[in-house]
């Protein structure tokens, strides 16, 4: 399974926005361009700028470029507005639930969580981070890990939980009760450019 494992915040720098809600990316240094002195460089074409909003994604939901491009293909299939589908197919996968329903502090965390099994939906064990969950879905993680979780949830106190997740801090769980619309994806993205950027 192919992952990046390089430099986090050099993504964060190259794209000009925080892909994590955590202080190392969010710090206002960090949004400086990457380099010694953080040179700005030339001003960004057309292109440039539509892969800038492309990236910002990519990195954001931690997908490499083959799966970015078949996930938006499964979109464009789809009828309706593509940019919007593939959000909510990009939010819904289930490491970014986890990630959302602040079970974790990262969506590095939240895949690794995964991936070693400690994550459950409706009761079945379910290892992929790119699993789709549906409305309904009931999300819970193994009891040997509830105290890792409790301790990510004190660290992220001020963190919100979207509307289309519904979290049971006691337990642990967390339902899918809406699918996610693109005004719940706490950051600035024109998905419009990213699919003109593919025709």
């Amino acid at each position: 399974m192919a992952r990046y494992i390089g430099p986090k915040v050099k993504l964060s720098r190259k794209v000009g926005m925080p892909i994590a809600d955590i202080p190392k990316h969010t710090a206002k240094r960090q949004l400086n361009p990457p380099g010694m002195h953080g040179f700005r460089g030339r001003r960004l074409r057309d292109y440039g700028v539509r892969l800038n909003e492309k990236q910002k994604l990519r990195y954001h939901y931690s997908v490499l470029e083959r799966q970015f491009r078949r996930v938006l293909a499964e979109c464009t299939r789809q009828k309706g507005n593509t940019g919007e589908i593939l959000l909510s197919a990009l939010e819904r996968r289930l490491d970014n639930v986890v990630r959302r329903a602040g079970l974790t502090r990262t969506i590095w965390a939240a895949r690794q969580m995964v991936v070693h099994g400690h994550v459950l939906v409706n009761g079945r064990k379910v290892d992929r981070p790119s699993f789709q969950v549906n409305v309904g879905d009931v999300v819970t993680v193994r009891e040997r890990i509830h105290k890792l979780v409790r301790e990510n949830m004190e660290s992220l106190a001020g963190h919100v939980v979207p509307g289309w997740i519904d979290l049971n801090p006691a337990e642990l769980t967390t339902k899918v009760v809406a699918m996610p619309t693109p005004d719940q994806v706490p950051f600035p993205v024109d998905t419009n450019l990213i699919v003109e950027l593919y025709k």
